[in-house]
C-alpha cells in the first residue's frame, strides 16, 4: 500500500485470513503467500509476510532456498529446530526468537525438534532496506518477564531504537505479554502498524480483538491496549 493522506485502522479478522491445512502444517496467511495470492493483499507497509504456523511433532520444513528479506521467526509453543547452509543451527524455545537475513542467498530447514509436541509461531518477512548483503543468521532467548505488561523490542533497523537484533530495513518487531494494561505505543507519522493478537482477548483504541485477530494501521499515532492476552506488533515504513 502507498502513502495516503488518510489514517487506516482496519481490522483483519481471524476467520478472514487465508487458511491451509497439509495435515503436518496449519497455516494462516495475513498475506499473499504460496497458493494464496490477493494482488490488493501483498504487503504492509515493508512487511511483506505474517505466517500463523502450527507444525506437527517431528515434521517441518525441508531445506529451502531465501534471498534479499529479513525473516523474523517467533516461538509461541514447542521448540523450533535451524539448519543452514551457512553453517547455522539451533533450536528456540517459547518466547524466543530466530533471525535469519537472506541476503544474497541461503539454504534452510525448520523443524519441529520434538515428536510428541505441537510447534506453534509466527514467521514474518520484512522487505530489506538493502540488497547484496551477505546472508547471516541469529536466535535469542528471552525472560517471560522482559516482556511482561511492557513492549520488548526486539528487532529494528531504527537508529532511535534500542534492539538487540539489528536489520537493514527502518522497521521494528516488538512483543508484549498484557495482563491489565500496556504502556501506550507512539508510532511516527505516516508510519505502518501491524499488531496481531496471539492469544488472549484485548481492547486496542476501544476494538476487541480475539486470538488470530490483526489490526493494520497507518498514521494512527498511538495505540492504546488493555486486556488479558500475548501480542505481536511491527512498526515499519512506507515501500514503493
Amino acid at each position: 500500500m502507498a502513502k495516503t493522506s488518510t489514517p487506516v485502522f482496519a481490522v483483519q479478522r481471524s476467520a478472514d485470513r487465508a487458511f491451509f491445512d497439509h495435515g503436518w502444517l496449519k497455516t494462516y496467511h495475513s498475506f499473499s503467500f504460496a497458493d494464496y495470492y490477493d494482488e490488493n493483499n501483498l504487503h504492509w507497509g515493508a512487511l511483506r509476510v505474517f505466517n500463523d504456523d502450527s507444525v506437527a511433532g517431528g515434521k517441518g520444513f525441508p531445506p529451502h532456498p531465501h534471498r534479499d528479506m529479513e525473516i523474523v521467526t517467533y516461538v509461541l509453543q514447542g521448540r523450533l529446530q535451524h539448519r543452514d547452509s551457512i553453517g547455522s543451527e539451533g533450536i528456540v524455545g517459547p518466547g524466543g526468537v530466530q533471525f535469519m537475513s537472506a541476503g544474497t542467498g541461503v539454504r534452510h530447514s525448520e523443524f519441529n525438534a520434538d515428536e510428541n509436541e505441537t510447534l506453534h509461531f509466527v514467521q514474518m518477512w520484512v522487505l530489506p532496506g538493502r540488497t547484496g548483503e551477505a546472508p547471516s543468521y541469529g536466535q535469542m532467548d528471552f525472560e517471560p518477564e522482559a516482556r511482561y505488561n511492557t513492549w520488548l523490542r526486539i528487532v529494528s533497523g531504527e537508529q532511535n531504537v534500542d534492539a538487540p537484533i539489528r536489520i537493514t530495513q527502518e522497521a521494528t518487531f516488538s512483543v508484549a505479554r498484557v495482563e491489565g494494561a500496556l504502556p501506550v505505543y507512539e508510532f511516527a507519522a505516516q508510519r505502518f502498524g501491524f499488531l496481531f493478537v496471539a492469544s488472549g482477548t484485548v481492547e486496542v483504541n476501544g476494538e476487541k480483538l480475539q486470538s488470530g485477530d490483526a489490526v493494520r494501521l497507518y498514521d494512527v499515532r498511538t495505540l492504546d491496549i488493555k486486556g488479558n492476552g500475548e501480542l505481536v506488533l511491527w512498526d515499519t515504513p512506507p515501500v514503493a
